[in-house]
């Protein structure tokens, strides 16, 4: 693929290598090579609750080498009959983000962050609000 010019216009981010990852019936597209300039604004700010299924908590204490049972209560929240990722702060910031802002399970994530940023309730956010949070999106 050519090497793009385009630059995110709201924080003068340029696409190193060109690579964009679209979803239908969204109004832009993710180039994931611009995780690299960001530090994790996606996992910061307005708490909010990341879902993690059973499966995907086996494969996080499991890359952690941590034991599910005894850690549980330290990372995992039950939230009615769901689970979600505890919050490291009382700010909302993401539990798994190390000192640079980067994801500490990246490899492990669960779905709700392998997905982002296109989520239903992005279809409907203005545009300047989408490009403050994620330096990765590109308007079409």
């Amino acid at each position: 693929m050519p090497q793009l010019s385009f630059q995110n216009k709201a924080l003068n981010c340029p696409l190193p290598d060109g690579h964009f990852i679209e979803k239908k019936g969204f109004d832009f597209k993710f180039a994931p090579a611009l995780c690299r300039t960001c530090k994790g604004f996606c996992c910061r700010g307005e708490p909010g609750d990341i879902w993690i299924s059973p499966r995907e908590i086996e494969a996080v204490c499991a890359f952690l080498k941590i034991n599910i049972i005894d850690s549980f209560d330290i990372y995992f929240d039950r939230v009615d009959n769901w689970i979600s990722i505890r919050d490291a702060f009382s700010g909302g910031e993401y539990r798994f983000l190390d000192h640079k802002g980067r994801c500490s399970i990246y490899p492990v994530r669960p779905k709700q962050c392998r997905t982002f940023p296109f989520w239903e309730s992005f279809k409907y956010r203005k545009k300047e609000d989408l490009a403050h949070q994620c330096p990765g999106i590109v308007f079409l």
